[in-house]
């Protein structure tokens, strides 16, 4: 299982980081954001963005491929669900988190790191899986940016909520303890339920429990540079020889050009 641990440049990576976009699906939603209104964000962020409008981080671990890559350097886009002021609100689109977004977040075991994952159930869902499908509020979720790696079905993994076969935080035997109905995981106020798209290599909210509000940071806008390392020098606290070394030798090779400036987008995971 992988953990969406993202780095943000020349921040410290806790020394035991957790075992994170193609063209968006077709059914994406662009909510009242459109191409346009996109790009328009994008570049005001770029020109005037600072730490407190937008930050920049690189993923280094593989639970959000394929839609996210090992190497991609992300801007994370932080007014995005920021609260609204009454002037800014006519201004800026702030829009809350919506099934199926892209959310940045403090991993809420040890805030000192940040994840990305994709919000699958809002308060008040019911989330449960049956043989690696997800069924929300008693309806089959269609996912077409799911990936599922492996062919066996795991008694826990595959078929949540149910009694964990593996070692899991104490917040997610609370939420197994708290928050089952009827077969069903029940979200709870303020709290968001989340899960990595590379479904089989995620350590998600199936293991730790649920994303408090408070916690989340932004949403991926776009992917800056993306380029094909090993995880080892993208958790780095620092930029190794090694590394630099591969970059004065390898950035036009191992460069993914294709994903330069690539807007990044939810799904909307009607219900």
């Amino acid at each position: 299982m992988q953990d969406e641990n993202l780095t943000a440049p020349g921040e410290p990576v806790p020394a035991e980081a957790p075992a994170v976009v193609q063209d968006t699906p077709a059914g994406s939603s662009d909510g009242p954001r459109g191409a346009i209104a996109e790009w328009t964000i994008t570049i005001l962020l770029l020109l005037f963005g600072t730490t407190t409008l937008v930050q920049a981080f690189v993923i280094p671990t593989g639970s959000m491929e394929d839609n996210l890559l090992i190497g991609d350097h992300l801007l994370v886009d932080k007014l995005a669900f920021a609260p609204a002021g009454v002037v800014s609100r006519h201004l800026l689109p702030y829009t809350p988190v919506r099934r199926g977004d892209i959310i940045v977040f403090r991993y809420p075991v040890d805030i000192r790191q940040t994840f990305v994952k994709r919000a699958i159930g809002l308060p008040g869902d019911r989330i449960r899986l049956a043989n690696k499908q997800v069924f929300l509020n008693g309806t089959l979720l269609d996912e077409p940016f799911k990936f599922n790696k492996t062919r066996y079905i795991d008694s826990y993994r595959d078929n949540f909520p149910t009694d964990p076969n593996t070692r899991v935080d104490d917040r997610a035997l609370e939420m197994l303890e708290q928050n089952v109905r009827g077969g069903e995981v029940v979200v709870p106020p303020d709290c968001y339920f989340a899960m990595g798209d590379n479904r089989d290599s995620s350590l998600d909210s199936r293991y730790w429990g649920f994303v408090p509000r408070a916690n989340i940071i932004g949403k991926p806008l776009l992917i800056y540079w993306s380029y094909d390392a090993p995880t080892e020098r993208l958790v780095s606290s620092g930029i190794s020889f090694e590394h630099l070394l591969d970059l004065a030798r390898n950035f036009f090779t191992k460069t993914r050009w294709k994903r330069t400036f690539l807007l990044i987008r939810g799904y909307d995971l009607k219900n």
